[in-house]
């Protein structure tokens, strides 16, 4: 069994991070700040996009997400947590499936935040933004960081917190499983998802038993 975690909202809360930095940025170029409400509303998509839906102009944008990101290298670490039952989440897939993880955050942040975690050893492949041309809900995301594994005969599965997560994972015709310890709603993840849990860690236990029954077979 193959398993891709997504990052923000699935394994990791950021929230705090993400909103300090993109009310700084907006600072910085003396623009008026968007509300923590419409900011959370795009969490998961590209900064670029986000910036661009926030009302930045295109000629701006990267100015935008270079401020971002130098704010964000400052201060990750300290303003993330894991989310409840996340290590515990890697640790048990790691025990019965290769896993990796699939995230539209900056790869060598992501790295960064999750030897933090002393959990970045547990995965064979983490799949950044600046890995792909598109990501996600494009499949490329998932397809890149399926070249790390063989996956003849494997059962793959997608863990994400929101709509992009599952697009992209049916796009790339892998299963999915919808979290709900993100940003996305039930109603909404059910819409895409094969199935919807509570988090991670409840994703994973479901897997276990999936394989096992699998396995008996």
């Amino acid at each position: 069994m193959i398993i891709l975690f997504d990052l923000d909202g699935t394994l990791i809360d950021s929230t705090d991070a993400i909103l300090e930095c993109m009310h700084h940025s907006f600072d910085i170029y003396n623009y008026s700040r968007p509300s923590d409400e419409e900011i959370k509303a795009l969490i998961g998509y590209p900064l670029d996009e986000m910036y661009a839906s926030l009302g930045v102009e295109t000629e701006k944008v990267w100015d935008f997400v270079a401020t971002y990101k130098e704010c964000y290298r400052q201060i990750s670490t300290q303003k993330t947590t894991l989310l409840p039952n996340a290590a515990e989440a890697v640790k048990l897939a790691s025990e019965f499936a290769s896993i990796g993880i699939v995230t539209t955050k900056t790869g060598k942040y992501s790295r960064v935040l999750m030897e933090h975690f002393h959990l970045m050893h547990h995965f064979d492949v983490l799949v950044g933004r600046e890995d792909v041309t598109n990501p996600k809900p494009d499949k490329e995301p998932i397809v890149k960081a399926l070249k790390s594994f063989n996956t003849q005969d494997k059962d793959i599965w997608m863990i994400g917190d929101t709509k992009l997560d599952l697009l992209s994972a049916k796009d790339a015709e892998v299963n999915s499983i919808g979290v709900l310890s993100g940003y996305d709603d039930a109603s909404t993840l059910l819409k895409y998802a094969n199935i919807v849990l509570d988090d991670a860690y409840e994703a994973i236990k479901q897997l276990k038993s999936i394989k096992s029954t699998q396995s008996n077979q």
